[in-house]
């Protein structure tokens, strides 16, 4: 592709500070970054811009899931943790396949195809939280088949689209876990997730030696808005956290569906 512009690149660093804020701090508001990298891409060329996009985004994804561990490591929930990653794994596998036969990869199919997942997701959990609140059964979903499909729906739209930040939030939502736990299981999961997949986007050149660069480039904005992240999210209540994550994860899914026409004139 050619190289960005100044306009692109503009774009880039501000797609960069939201990653750093939501991956440290207040996961969820990194969805917003999937349409601003490709609008960024879309800005030079408007050919693959969501594929082009991904290899843009993934490494800054990367350094802020290492800035999250590293802040929060010592507060995942491991058990919560465990159950999502083998079928994670596979739905990176599935999303591999997909993208590299070109099977659903049309733009303005795929993310309002996510999107439609992600506000059917909600739309359940929330049914079933007015459903517990009037029974008074607040269990959390104790079947495997719920990490399990979590964890697939999860993998195949993070290499799909790098679009799983909704999905996990309702997860670990479902999960009612602390906000410092919340925080800690996210930042592990997706830092394991986003190195796997690597390898991967290296292979389809989405990640190359144009891309690194200017990822290397937006690294110190990444750190000062996942500082900020961090700070904020300590400041907030238990209930606040939650009402925010839910919120984000509404937003963030409607961003999902509507990105092509975002993206594209």
């Amino acid at each position: 592709m050619a190289e960005l512009s100044l306009a692109g690149l503009l774009l880039l660093a501000l797609t960069a500070f939201l990653v750093g804020f939501s991956k440290a701090g207040f996961p969820g508001m990194g969805i917003l970054a999937v349409p601003l990298a490709a609008i960024a891409v879309a800005v030079d060329t408007h050919e693959g811009a969501a594929r082009y996009s991904s290899g843009f985004l993934l490494p800054m994804l990367v350094a802020g899931d290492v800035l999250a561990v590293l802040y929060w490591r010592r507060k995942a929930n491991w058990k919560a943790l465990v159950k999502l990653i083998p079928a994670a794994v596979i739905g990176v596998v599935v999303g591999l396949l997909l993208m590299d036969s070109k099977i659903l990869w049309n733009d303005r199919i795929l993310f309002p195809v996510i999107g439609g997942i992600v506000l059917l997701m909600v739309a359940v959990a929330y049914i079933r939280k007015f459903a517990a609140a009037q029974s008074g059964d607040v269990r959390v979903p104790q079947g495997w088949w719920f990490p399990a499909a979590m964890g697939l729906t999860g993998g195949i739209t993070t290499l799909l689209g790098n679009a799983a930040g909704p999905i996990m939030s309702l997860y670990l939502l479902a999960m009612r876990l602390p906000k410092e736990e919340f925080l800690g299981t996210g930042a592990w999961y997706f830092l394991l997730l986003n190195l796997f997949k690597v390898p991967f986007m290296y292979k389809l050149g989405l990640i190359n030696g144009t891309s690194l660069p200017i990822n290397l480039m937006l690294l110190p904005v990444i750190i000062v808005s996942g500082v900020t992240g961090i700070v904020l999210a300590k400041r907030l209540s238990e209930k606040s956290f939650t009402w925010v994550v839910e919120g984000l994860v509404i937003v963030g899914a409607v961003i999902v569906a509507i990105k092509p026409w975002l993206v594209f004139k």
